[in-house]
């Protein structure tokens, strides 16, 4: 029971830095969305995955792209709020019905394709997804796919079509990249409707089309052989963990990726929030902290315990030990955070911020070596 005790007490001096960390981490995981919805990045996941861009340019692809209905994070999936801005008015009245006392989820990106050659119009919803296992997610995936087609579609009710005009429905696409995959699983899978006569001669729909699922696999593990495949090696580079300008010149390289002011900001957004550093600066700050934590705990235990009798001093020894324990924990933890965030090009004033230290206490620790 009292060694239980012990780890309880080590473990909390870390909370302030763990509560910071979080906070980046889903930060990190918005720079990634935001990236994703460049028209650069946006373009050529539709080149390889929407078959009524087939033919066209990275270019004529960004100029099918209506920039102002790129969306992030903002669009509710839930039934009746689907076309409620941030604003809480809806555009125009709906009647579906909102789910009663549950909190609401929203697309990661959502925004409308204009193939102005067939003059048809698509909307698309991307979705970045750390993993696609069951075990991971308690549910299938595709499950999840189905429902955001399925909202996607119900949704234009009182938009793109009224009354029973269903012929007015826009085709969807809900695009998955999946960042689990293993070295040689990487993947690109496609989920639609499809017809299969039963009985007689085979009758044709030709509107069956209107929904569409893609899932992309990704690897994010390092050392590996370049994917074959155009898209996941693109996109693989993209969200690989490693310097902001190397990146830069790769998907300039490789890709023919245009630089633009904006897609420049998002790339160094992410990089310098990389999960891949946070957490390895969690771990170190967690792993010197508990070992400070406990030694000192010990030490302070045995040389009190020797002075004051064996069980008054031992307790009192193990309380004081702790205690300083906790504190230089913390502030080893917080060292090794604050570091690894400032050798990826985060700036004093943000590491202060994300490690609640003041900018002084930031520079004097990145002084100390």
């Amino acid at each position: 029971m009292k060694n239980d005790e012990t780890v309880i007490r080590t473990n909390t001096h870390l909370n302030t830095s763990m509560d910071a960390m979080e906070a980046a981490k889903a930060k990190y995981d918005e720079n990634v969305k935001e990236l994703l919805a460049d028209p650069q990045v946006l373009a050529r996941i539709l080149q390889h995955t929407v078959e009524e861009t087939a033919g066209l340019s990275v270019d004529e692809i960004i100029n099918c792209l209506d920039k102002n209905s790129i969306e992030i994070s903002s669009v509710a999936v839930e039934p009746g709020m689907t076309n409620m801005k941030k604003t809480g008015k809806v555009e125009i009245l709906q009647t579906e019905d909102t789910v009663l006392n549950e909190g609401y989820i929203t697309f990661d990106i959502k925004c409308a394709l204009y193939i102005k050659t067939s003059r048809i119009k698509i909307i698309i919803n991307i979705e970045a997804q750390k993993s696609s296992s069951v075990s991971a997610l308690n549910y299938h995936l595709e499950n999840r796919i189905v429902f955001y087609l399925a909202r996607l579609i119900s949704s234009q009710k009182g938009i793109e079509f009224i009354n029973s005009a269903y012929d007015d429905i826009k085709k969807v696409y809900s695009i998955w990249i999946c960042m689990d995959a293993a070295d040689g699983e990487e993947s690109i899978n496609k989920i639609s409707l499809s017809n299969k006569a039963f009985y007689g001669k085979e009758y044709t729909f030709p509107e069956l089309n209107k929904m569409c699922g893609v899932v992309i696999r990704i690897r994010k593990v390092k050392n590996i052989e370049e994917s074959k495949n155009t898209l996941i090696a693109m996109l693989e580079d993209l969200l690989a963990d490693e310097q902001s300008q190397i990146k830069k010149e790769k998907l300039v390289r490789k890709y023919n990726m245009e630089m633009t002011v904006e897609t420049r900001r998002r790339i160094d957004r992410m990089c310098n929030l990389s999960d891949v550093v946070l957490e390895r600066g969690l771990q170190e700050g967690l792993q010197k902290g508990r070992q400070e934590g406990f030694e000192e705990g010990r030490e302070e235990g045995r040389q009190e315990g020797l002075q004051k009798g064996r069980q008054e001093g031992r307790e009192e020894g193990r309380q004081e030990g702790l205690q300083k324990g906790r504190q230089e924990g913390r502030q080893e933890g917080q060292k090794a955070i604050a570091k690894n965030m400032f050798h990826k090009g985060i700036d004093i004033e943000q590491i202060s911020i994300l490690c609640m230290l003041t900018p002084e206490e930031v520079k004097t620790i990145l002084e100390d070596n």
